[in-house]
């Protein structure tokens, strides 16, 4: 079995629904694995490229009023939204590794670092006190912001001070980085923001709030996520998996192990998995910055145009694409007034310019008038939004 260029689009138009398939934002996130949060508007943008008769609103219940969609960090030490039946995995298989990282890092931090007022010797113990504290305390008021959190216990306002002359080093406080490690740890969740869906600022609730027994474990989660991925996403090359996960190569080749897998040239399908998919018309698509599908992949050359440079910025986010038939063939923004601009940079004939412009007037009937800026802007999302 090989495939083909054109059978690795036909397949990922199928599986991430490029042609706007999903049923609903459950269904959305749950076939791309994870949605990308790290800018609040990926999860919304993302959803509606998929879900033609999803709302903001609609997204914005399944998160926050339903809870079928859950905010954690997990692979890259990236922020994502979860199905909350698959979190335990996603915690398990790459999450908990990110919380081990962060805690040794504020503890040594802490440790090393002069502090106001200053710290106890017993750094470990007694930042364990304050976790445990900010934990009563979250269960008392049943949802807070980190402001109110450091109300109620002072020792989240303690402050790392500045040790060089630099701009960027100053005081700042060890709350974010305490709820951080608590979150990854499984401890609390973000919750809904307070302000509208670009807002950052999220609280936070207990995790029994959502799983009142606990985070159940899942012993095979590594294999588990794996094989999740490569159903969405396969073929997938083993460079592709570690990349995708954030792993070493050994965790990689583990996991890739315990599954029984095929390569079909271009990379790994599960061996249940490897018909192609029938092709389909192909249809027009305005997928977000760092949209699960572009970010899927670490070898991205065969949906991308030959200079793909002016998708991403300088720390190789990639910006807003444009779809038609499985492959990048140009960029989009919205400027201030709200407006969609859009442009190619490979010519796909008449259809597919009327295709591209019917999703985008679409597009900016359901986003309400919100002129959204990417937080990682590349250099055709600029030019396009002052167009």
């Amino acid at each position: 079995m090989h495939f083909t260029t054109e059978a690795r689009r036909a397949r990922l138009v199928a599986r991430q629904h490029l042609d706007g398939t999903a049923a609903d934002p459950l269904h959305a996130a749950t076939d791309l694995v994870v949605l990308h949060a790290t800018d609040p508007a990926t999860v919304y943008l993302s959803v509606l490229a998929r879900c033609p008769d999803a709302a903001l609103g609609d997204i914005s219940r399944s998160m926050y009023d339903d809870r079928r969609l859950v905010r954690m960090l997990a692979m890259r030490r990236t922020l994502f939204v979860v199905p909350v039946e698959f979190a335990p995995v996603v915690h398990h298989a790459a999450g908990l590794g990110i919380a081990a990282k962060q805690r040794q890092l504020l503890v040594k931090q802490l440790r090393t670092i002069p502090t106001d007022p200053p710290v106890p010797d017993e750094v470990e113990g007694w930042l364990d006190d304050v976790e445990s504290s900010v934990e009563r305390v979250l269960t008392a008021r049943g949802e807070a912001l980190a402001n109110d959190l450091s109300s109620d216990e002072p020792r989240l306002r303690t402050s790392f001070l500045p040790t060089t002359d630099k701009a960027w080093d100053v005081k700042r406080t060890i709350t974010s980085q305490v709820l951080t490690v608590m979150a990854a740890e499984g401890r609390i969740v973000r919750s809904a923001p307070r302000g509208g869906w670009l807002v950052r600022q999220h609280a936070w609730q207990p995790s029994t709030s959502w799983w009142p027994e606990g985070m159940p474990e899942v012993p095979d989660a590594a294999a588990r996520l794996v094989e999740r991925y490569l159903r969405r996403f396969g073929p997938a090359t083993a460079a592709d998996v570690q990349w995708w996960t954030g792993w070493t190569a050994g965790a990689t080749r583990a996991a890739l192990a315990a599954l029984d897998t095929v390569d079909v040239g271009c990379g790994l399908v599960l061996a249940d998995d490897a018909e192609p998919e029938e092709p389909r018309p192909p249809t027009a698509v305005l997928l977000p910055a760092l949209d699960p599908t572009p970010m899927g992949w670490k070898e991205r050359g065969w949906f991308l145009p030959e200079d793909p440079a002016p998708f991403y910025d300088r720390s190789g986010n990639v910006g807003p694409t444009v779809w038609w038939g499985g492959e990048v063939v140009g960029g989009w923004a919205i400027r201030p007034d709200g407006g969609i601009a859009t442009r190619f940079v490979v010519e796909r004939g008449a259809d597919a310019e009327r295709a591209v412009t019917d999703a985008a007037g679409a597009l900016q009937a359901r986003l309400e008038g919100a002129a959204v800026v990417p937080s990682f802007p590349t250099p055709l999302e600029k030019e396009l939004r002052t167009t």
